[in-house]
């Protein structure tokens, strides 16, 4: 037993109402209860199998359901009863195992009493298909139906799994997780708690209905299996209680606790009206809708979606004339807004995933079933991708495990593999180098045009040689100050060696309008490899004219490129030193006249 606490210790979570008695076994007095439950199960299938009754051999059907739980219940219980043996002796549960044993073994002879009792009150009225003694019948099968599946999901072959058991749906596994440990069931009260602090709803009648909704075996409890049956019926978890109010709360054509046959019943009346429909929670088929619809030529359909949400399924049935009319009504809720583009969970190919594809020959977003398609599939809980036509296929040559581990197939989604690009890292590096976002949209959008410009000098080049540059200062107080402001703040005088330009410096000089030198050696090739070749812009500086440049061939003339464009730095650079001598003699003379 101490071994069993330190175990539970790990998960267990810290609030107090949520770790009680979690390692307690089972007494004496659960095994009596457990005998009379049995009991109780075998005169219940004694009723049910009364020719009178005339079932129908369909789902859920009551004398199979009892015999099966009977015996599921024996195959669980097996530990706890009988004369101990090597295998039995000793045994201690795991978690909560013996607390979710204990509420169910309780509700479950509650619900055989109550079916019972419906024969004994019912009398010759039970066995009229139309009362309400056989509808309140049909309902109690239902339950025994969830009980059963609920029970064979927590006791997979026997053997308790429910401190293990993976949900469905990422989002809803790590909720679970979080608030309630490795327990796998939970009273109502302590879940509405945890699921108000991420998902908010009212108390009162809005509780009630969700109540109603998530305890589908109506024992006041939650269970981890009721939980991954809800977050896989109302997907996805973002918006989870904002489709549940749309499709169950005020939809008309929700239908609690019909059967596939009392679906048919319901829609005869509509055969008249093709594109009448009602949707209920599939019994076959936990976690999964069937919709129910009369087609045109008056005949019912019931079928059941695959691999999208419901309100996705609705809304291609109404754009197809499928789905017009609820449950015959003419107002058809609008579940457009539901339909969110960003429904499509996306997968980002990892530089290690692309390096290993690349080197073998092919990528990740390839289906490596048929090689032609790329995934667009996430097979749930497990994760494994596959395009949808593959699992198509293979669904329908009787696969219900993944294709890949064998994993039981439990739900799908659909994705987008973003395939993974080696420039746009170096592109995203760049932009989560900078906080503010407008301005690196604004740079982006002065460097396309940049570009165009460039490749308009190149189609039709300019021969002439580029003007002088801007000196930063000049050499006489008397000579009048340049006339040329430009825009952006220059920066500090330097010496005349070369200068290192700030990021700063470099995004004034980006602009199109006023990208230029602002010193004779300030043009440097970091400059021209980002940026492009600057603009011809012919302005006055130190009250001096730019006068037309020799025509003897520069750098940029003989056919040397960098990027792409023309290089005019050194052109210019050298052409300033031919003019410093010429220009101090021109100085000297103006002075001395």
């Amino acid at each position: 037993m101490a071994a069993a606490r330190s175990w539970w210790g790990i998960g267990q979570s810290p609030r107090p109402d949520l770790a009680r008695s979690s390692t307690t076994t089972l007494t004496a007095a659960d095994s009596r209860l457990l005998d009379k439950t049995l009991k109780r199960l075998g005169k219940l299938e004694t009723l049910s199998t009364n020719p009178r009754l005339a079932l129908k051999n369909s789902p859920p059907f009551l004398p199979d359901l009892v015999s099966q739980t009977a015996n599921q219940l024996s195959g669980v219980w097996a530990p706890y009863r009988g004369p101990a043996t090597s295998e039995t002796s000793g045994y201690v549960p795991r978690g909560d195992e013996a607390e979710y044993l204990r509420v169910h073994i309780r509700h479950l002879l509650t619900k055989t009493e109550r079916a019972i009792l419906l024969f004994k009150e019912g009398k010759e009225k039970i066995f009229e298909e139309n009362s309400s003694y056989r509808r309140s019948l049909t309902k109690i099968s239902l339950l025994f139906s969830h009980m059963l599946h609920e029970l064979q999901a927590v006791f997979p072959r026997g053997h308790f799994q429910g401190d293990t058991y993976r949900l469905t749906k990422t989002e809803a596994g790590e909720f679970w997780r979080k608030a309630f440990g490795e327990r796998c069931i939970i009273q109502w009260n302590s879940f509405k708690e945890q699921l108000r602090k991420v998902h908010a709803f009212e108390e009162g009648m809005e509780a009630m209905a969700l109540r109603s909704t998530v305890d589908i075996t109506c024992n006041d409890h939650v269970s981890i299996f009721e939980f991954d049956i809800f977050t896989r019926l109302f997907q996805p978890w973002s918006s989870l209680l904002r489709n549940w109010n749309h499709l169950a709360v005020t939809h008309p054509g929700f239908m609690a606790f019909l059967t596939y046959d009392q679906v048919r019943s319901r829609l005869e009346n509509y055969t008249h009206q093709p594109g009448s429909y009602i949707f209920r929670l599939s019994c076959t088929h936990m976690g999964q809708w069937a919709i129910g619809h009369v087609t045109k030529d008056g005949a019912i359909v019931q079928t059941i979606p695959q691999d999208i949400p419901l309100f996705q399924a609705l809304v291609k049935g109404y754009q197809e004339g499928y789905y017009l009319f609820p449950d015959g009504r003419d107002n058809n809720p609008d579940l457009t807004s539901l339909c969110e583009p960003t429904y499509k969970g996306k997968v980002r190919v990892s530089p290690e995933q692309y390096e290993l594809y690349c080197e073998i020959g092919s990528t990740f977003q390839l289906c490596k079933i048929c090689a032609e398609r790329d995934k667009d599939i996430r097979i749930q809980p497990c994760g494994h991708l596959l395009c949808q036509p593959c699992l198509s296929s293979w669904q329908r040559s009787d696969g219900h495990t993944c294709p890949y581990c064998r994993c039981d197939i439990r739900g799908t989604e659909s994705v987008v593999v973003e395939p993974f690009l080696p420039d746009k890292v170096d592109e995203e590096d760049t932009d989560n180098s900078e906080d503010d976002l407008e301005d690196v949209a604004l740079v982006m959008q002065q460097l396309a045009s940049m570009k165009r410009l460039s490749l308009s000098a190149q189609q039709q080049p300019d021969l002439t040689p580029p003007p002088l540059p801007p000196k930063t200062s000049c050499p006489s107080p008397k000579l009048p100050r340049p006339t040329f402001r430009p825009p952006a703040k220059l920066p500090p005088e330097q010496p005349p060696s070369r200068p290192n330009l700030s990021s700063s410096d470099v995004e004034t000089l980006s602009h199109p309008q006023i990208a230029r030198c602002v010193s004779d050696d300030s043009c440097s090739s970091e400059e021209d490899t980002i940026w492009g070749p600057p603009p011809i812009l012919r302005v006055s500086s130190c009250g001096e004219e730019s006068s037309p440049a020799s025509n003897r061939p520069s750098s940029s003339q003989s056919g040397r490129t960098i990027g792409g464009a023309l290089w005019m730095g050194s052109s210019v650079v050298g052409q300033e030193r031919e003019k410093r001598p010429k220009d101090r003699r021109e100085m000297e003379r103006t002075m001395s006249s």
